[in-house]
């Protein structure tokens, strides 16, 4: 196999990783055949799932252009994956030219992907960091360096809990997150739910059993609970093509249902 240089050294590419899976789902090329074999098994045990996960890209964009409209000129995207095809930065600075963007994820093959595109922005970057230790990732040399706390930020948690157990206590988490911003920021997740669709998603659900980043789909009131202390934008807690949609009403699939999504505003 023919390993392209963003590919850091020790880096296994044979065995299947969910950003690189997650970037096949939304038709990057950021990948290899192992992942491009998981996403084909994921389609098998839930035909139409990549469309869930192209419902939440869209999810992403909207809400970033709605924080910006809010005022927000600073993104913190946690669990960011490999940088593709509508990025927060571009997305953002389509309004705002001044956004400061930084992309923290714990898979390296991502981070190495996301310094290499971003290496001449001054106002953007990536880090390797893991969600279970926000006071490292809020501390960070290179995450202070571009983000002052003091001022509004919104922190993105886009198709990431799931991957946190009840083990490693989400919901203190995104509290200490939430506290470690000031007033008037903003915090916008999405998460896989088995509220529909559930022998489908439980088929999912085994398949990433078998990667490094086992998911868990909660049901909506479970997911609910992790946003207690924060105000939530209408229309609240939904699917992700219900949260202010624009064209992508027009093609609303079933299976987007499985995602959740919502905005909350500090306190």
């Amino acid at each position: 196999m023919d390993v392209l240089s963003w590919v850091p050294d020790g880096v296994d590419v044979t065995v299947p990783n969910v950003a690189r899976a997650y970037d096949y789902y939304l038709g990057g090329y950021h990948n290899f055949a192992a992942d491009r074999e998981f996403v084909a098994r994921v389609e098998v045990a839930m035909p139409g799932f990549s469309y869930a996960a192209q419902a939440n890209r869209a999810f992403l964009g909207r809400a970033v252009r709605w924080l910006v409209d809010a005022g927000v000129r600073q993104f913190l995207d946690i669990g960011s994956g490999i940088p593709t095809l509508g990025n927060v930065h571009e997305v953002a600075r389509q309004s705002a030219p001044d956004a400061r963007v930084v992309y923290v994820d714990i898979d390296p093959v991502a981070v190495a992907h996301g310094r290499m595109i971003l290496a001449d922005d001054p106002y953007a970057t990536s880090i390797e960091a893991d969600l279970r230790r926000p006071a490292e990732i809020l501390g960070h040399p290179e995450v202070l360096q571009l983000l002052d706390f003091s001022q509004p930020t919104a922190v993105l948690l886009m198709a990431v809990l799931h991957f946190v157990p009840d083990s490693d206590d989400p919901a203190g988490i995104i509290a200490r997150l939430r506290d470690g911003l000031a007033p008037g920021s903003y915090l916008a997740i999405s998460h896989v739910t088995a509220s529909t669709h559930r022998r489908e998603i439980e088929q999912v659900r085994r398949l990433y059993q078998h990667t490094l980043t086992p998911g868990l789909p909660r049901a909506p009131r479970q997911v609910k609970k992790l946003l207690a202390g924060l105000d939530l934008v209408k229309p609240g807690l939904t699917r992700v093509d219900d949260w202010l949609p624009d064209s992508m009403r027009a093609t609303r699939h079933p299976q987007a249902e499985v995602m959740l999504g919502a905005v909350g505003r500090t306190r």
